[in-house]
């Protein structure tokens, strides 16, 4: 296996590897693994792979977790389809900065994304280093940043178009979840700034420290979460991936962001993912 290194701040292209093979091989996984951490996001082509051997490698991460709006494939819960097509031109879930699933109480490990059809030109996806964002924070930021904490909501992102019964059933199964803003990573200890368009508000923020007036807090606190959700926005974060059929990602979602990017005229992209249940935030 070789490792090739796609920018200065984030990713890798793994050559010469086949993921089927590590299924059955510890000692690749492992390679593969400690390069996760590292590059915090892999990407391979050529990944001629089965659903089932999709699903087999991805469980050596951790059990995998279902979706409650994308549909699954019913031979293999956990596997996530992630379809777009001509007839759902308003379908725009992807095309905002965010982690997997924050609005979970433990959100997801991390994901194994893999290309069934794509735009022969278009439909990219990019990640973003949020350890690197954190730590480029001026130090007034990072002192303002301690401590708080905010909320992750499924029910204003992907309940907002629903009905409004079944939007409120959506947040009676999934209530709103709170994270730190600034989470410590559990396998490298690193900082990580940790919020993204699913999140609402800080819940900590109103305090006699931090606001004298209610300026302070209105439009102050809102503006402070708008500046650290744009971080990911930054190029220098960044990597950028162009998606062949059989071409896979895998990343780690407790340290990065992403975007799907949605400029390509109406065709199919037909995308395949299994998110691998994470940890509690900490």
């Amino acid at each position: 296996m070789r490792v090739e290194q796609l920018t200065c701040a984030i990713g890798a292209e793994l050559v010469g590897v086949k993921l089927a093979d590590a299924i059955h091989d510890a000692g690749l996984f492992a390679e593969i693994r400690a390069a996760l951490l590292k590059h915090r996001v892999l990407f391979l082509r050529g990944q001629d792979i089965t659903r089932a051997e999709h699903v087999a490698f991805a469980r050596l991460f951790g059990e995998l977790e279902d979706h409650p709006v994308a549909g699954s494939d019913p031979d293999h819960p956990g596997l996530v389809r992630i379809y777009k097509n001509p007839e759902q031109p308003n379908d725009r879930y992807e095309n905002a900065w965010h982690a997997d699933a924050t609005w979970r109480v433990a959100p997801p490990f991390g994901c194994v994304l893999r290309c069934v059809e794509c735009p022969p030109v278009g439909g990219d996806t990019m990640w973003a280093n949020m350890v690197l964002a954190y730590e480029n924070l001026p130090d007034h930021i990072k002192s303002q940043i301690a401590g708080l904490r905010a909320r992750h909501s499924i029910e204003a992102s992907f309940g907002a178009a629903m009905p409004i019964d079944k939007r409120l059933a959506l947040k009676a199964q999934f209530p709103d979840a709170e994270h730190p803003v600034v989470r410590t990573h559990p396998e490298t200890g690193e900082k990580v700034l940790f919020v993204n368009a699913f999140t609402t508000h800080f819940t900590n923020f109103h305090t006699p420290q931090r606001v004298r007036f209610g300026q302070d807090a209105n439009p102050g606190a809102g503006l402070l979460l708008s500046y650290l959700i744009s971080q990911a926005s930054i190029p220098e974060y960044q990597v950028r991936w162009r998606w062949q059929p059989d071409s896979v990602a895998i990343w780690d979602n407790r340290s990065t962001q992403h975007y799907a990017v949605m400029d390509y005229p109406p065709c199919h992209r037909k995308m395949e993912r299994a998110g691998i249940i994470g940890d509690t935030t900490f």
